[in-house]
């Protein structure tokens, strides 16, 4: 074969690679639950210096307030993040961002995969005047922690995981990743 042809095959099967709209992985290793939800928050807690006046909360005090009807998640993934799976009571970044108002009488929880997204948003709401939490471990630490998650109403065991360095999820779960390609654009 010669020099164009493989590089022509080579670029074929490259954007085979690069076009896949996700992968669906087993979730994480052979990590107890105990000792992913500790990494977890230890990658939170690295993260955290990045917005070190944000306010936490961890789940099982979001939990809580959930239960009480007292809460409501801002989800500040991209849309084909929060296609895959979100907390309950859940409105996006724009939602949110259309109609403050709204939610004036919840307690307002930002999240992401693991904090960082959701952190750097709690920190410009913060210096708006705006208060918000973020939630620690994001929804990693959320279903680690016994929080569930759900699409289009119903219960699911999906969640996307950004990428392999966050794929800590409790067993019963099914981690999401996309493709290069959708993690570009």
């Amino acid at each position: 074969m010669d020099y164009f042809m493989k590089t022509l095959l080579n670029a074929v099967l490259l954007s085979f690679f690069l076009l896949l709209p996700f992968q669906t992985v087993a979730a994480g290793d052979d990590l107890t639950e105990k000792d992913k939800t500790a990494h977890v928050y230890k990658m939170y807690e690295n993260y955290k210096n990045d917005f070190p006046t944000v306010k936490d909360i961890y789940p099982a005090k979001a939990l809580e307030l959930l239960n009480e009807d007292r809460v409501v998640f801002v989800d500040v993934r991209e849309e084909k993040e929060i296609e895959v799976s979100s907390l309950p009571n859940t409105v996006s970044r724009g939602e949110f961002m259309g109609n403050q108002d709204a939610y004036q009488k919840f307690t307002i929880v930002t999240y992401c995969t693991v904090g960082y997204r959701s952190g750097k948003f709690a920190e410009e709401m913060e210096q708006k005047g705006i208060s918000v939490y973020n939630l620690a471990g994001g929804i990693l630490a959320w279903v680690l922690e016994g929080g569930k998650v759900y699409k289009n109403g119903a219960e699911t065991n999906r969640v996307h995981v950004y990428g392999k360095e966050w794929d800590y999820l409790p067993r019963e779960y099914e981690s999401v990743k996309f493709g290069l390609f959708d993690r570009l654009f």
